[in-house]
């Protein structure tokens, strides 16, 4: 018999805008347990973007968010000695953690000066449809497209 599921952790909304999405966003930026450290940086490059593009910072921080986030996705599944990459759905708790864990790994690799900068970068390339972060979206969503024939496997 498989044992109980763990309940899941609440998190504590963040402090300046009171929202549970940048809280869960900051704690993925998060290295080492320096949450302070992670915040700071969010809040940077928020500012950088209303320096940059004269608009609130979250508001595109939000659409950067939700132009990153995939639909579909492949998971591979065995089936007879074949492995087949079925198209699957999304659920929306994975959707918004994909697109976050996407917008920071991305923003890590850019070239720039601190990491506010290349938060701020991928922020604003993302919202705009473009940039790493989204890229990788499209291919996530070409590769489910090219194996739509292995639907039926789901």
């Amino acid at each position: 018999m498989r044992r109980r599921r763990p309940e899941r952790r609440q998190i504590i909304p963040d402090p300046v805008y009171s929202d549970l999405i940048v809280a869960k966003f900051v704690n993925n930026l998060m290295l080492d347990g320096k949450k302070s450290t992670a915040e700071k940086l969010f809040y940077k490059s928020l500012e950088i973007i209303k320096n940059k593009e004269k608009k609130d910072g979250l508001e595109i921080f939000r659409k950067a968010l939700q132009n990153v986030s995939p639909v579909v996705e492949v998971k591979s599944k065995r089936i007879g000695g074949a492995t087949y990459q079925v198209p699957t759905e999304v659920r929306e708790n994975r959707r918004s953690a994909l697109a976050m864990r996407w917008l920071i790994q991305y923003s890590r690799a850019r070239k720039g000066q601190t990491m506010a900068d290349r938060l701020a970068a991928e922020f604003i390339a993302a919202s705009k449809g473009e940039g790493s972060s989204f890229k990788k979206k499209e291919d996530t969503h070409r590769m489910a497209e090219a194996n739509k024939a292995f639907a039926h496997f789901r």
